[in-house]
């Protein structure tokens, strides 16, 4: 059904097949990219946060100084999605090759049916360069609709609604970042990836949406891209493939 509930359970069904026996395996090299970059980021929030809000929020008026602990939360939280997300898509970058790895070994674990010969590993290594093109493409994609988005922040009165459309905009570029795993496995380029996910937009958004909010959970945003990967696939099994 395209609903956002049944977006945010397939995360879930996700969750649970990374820790499949079969599965585990594919898991451990998104892992460890995960735990270093999102290490990285906490050490970098961390040390510039204060900095950082500083510069965004210069001194208030001495008529606005009791919005000023409401505008310090609209814009901590449009940090954190901000930066965190950047984050997820460079640890995709990098994982790009493993997660369509993972992705095959799900998508065989579920439906029971073997993709082409030519898989595995030597596909992951015959394609390596032609996912890497994809990735910066879709992070090209990223940067073209984020300038918009952004605006937002520095319009007055419109800001503060500023985080929850970045929100919704993160939503739909995770489900698109991980879809593109289990439908590039199939060929599927990205204008028809995110014309099918547009065809289910609110199943979509609910998948991402589901991928975003764990991402900002400490310790367990250490598991959402393997997760999210194993996800999207089910998804792709389910609500896609035919």
């Amino acid at each position: 059904m395209s609903n956002p509930f049944s977006g945010i359970l397939y995360f879930f069904q996700g969750v649970r097949l990374i820790v499949q026996p079969g599965l585990r395996r594919y898991v451990m090299i998104p892992l460890l990219i995960n735990i270093i970059l999102f290490g990285g980021l906490m050490w970098l929030g961390a040390s510039q946060f204060e900095v950082f809000m500083n510069w965004l929020l210069p001194e208030l008026p001495d008529w606005l100084q009791w919005a000023e602990w409401l505008l310090w939360v609209v814009f901590a939280v449009s940090a954190l999605l901000i930066l965190f997300f950047t984050f997820s898509l460079l640890a995709n970058i990098v994982a790009a090759p493993f997660n369509g790895l993972l992705a095959e070994a799900v998508e065989i674990h579920l439906s029971g049916e073997h993709m082409d010969s030519a898989g595995g590993w030597q596909k992951m290594l015959r394609e390596i360069i032609p996912t890497f093109i994809d990735e910066l493409r879709k992070l090209l994609y990223l940067l073209m609709w984020s300038v918009p988005f952004l605006l937002l922040f520095l319009i007055p009165g419109i800001n503060l609604i500023a985080p929850f459309t970045w929100l919704a905009f993160s939503a739909w570029m995770l489900a698109v970042e991980y879809a593109d795993y289990p439908m590039g496995n199939h060929g599927l380029r990205s204008d028809e990836q995110k014309q099918r996910l547009g065809n289910k937009r609110l199943l979509s958004l609910g998948f991402g949406g589901a991928v975003t909010v764990a991402t900002m959970i400490p310790v367990v945003n250490f598991l959402v891209m393997p997760a999210a990967v194993a996800g999207a696939t089910a998804m792709w099994v389910k609500q896609f493939k035919d």
